[in-house]
């Protein structure tokens, strides 16, 4: 079992940044693919970017040349920079991990969520115009 703790949300105004921090209780890694998603009410749960054992990573194009995603493997704990932020990133944000490596390999198509099997509480986003 891996337990996900998502810290670091919070309120910002537009083009401002946060950074979202995600502890894991075990190593993941060497072996997970690592994962934020993000949803607002009434909508699906997104994709915004994932990282593969290699560091390979994959982001949505509505974040691409805003957020970075990183992981520290010696804290077993994943980031999510988020710069240039929008009103439109208003969400709230899951960390997320899958126990085989290759759902990265997926990027972050519709439905991908369900290949994640370990999910953290989530951590509010607010970007104000």
């Amino acid at each position: 079992q891996v337990q996900l703790v998502e810290s670091g949300g919070g309120s910002v105004q537009a083009g401002g940044s946060l950074r979202l921090s995600c502890a894991a209780s075990s190593h993941t890694a060497s072996t997970y693919c690592m994962a934020w998603f993000r949803q607002v009410p009434g909508k699906e749960r997104e994709g915004v970017a994932n990282i593969n054992p290699a560091g390979s990573t994959n982001y949505a194009d509505s974040v691409k040349g805003r957020f970075t995603i990183s992981q520290d493997n010696a804290k077993n704990t994943l980031y999510l920079q988020m710069d240039s932020l929008k009103p439109e990133d208003t969400a709230l944000y899951y960390c997320a991990a899958a126990a085989s490596s290759w759902v990265c390999a997926y990027g972050l198509v519709d439905s991908i969520a369900s290949a994640f099997g370990y999910w953290g509480q989530g951590t509010q986003v607010t970007v104000s115009s």
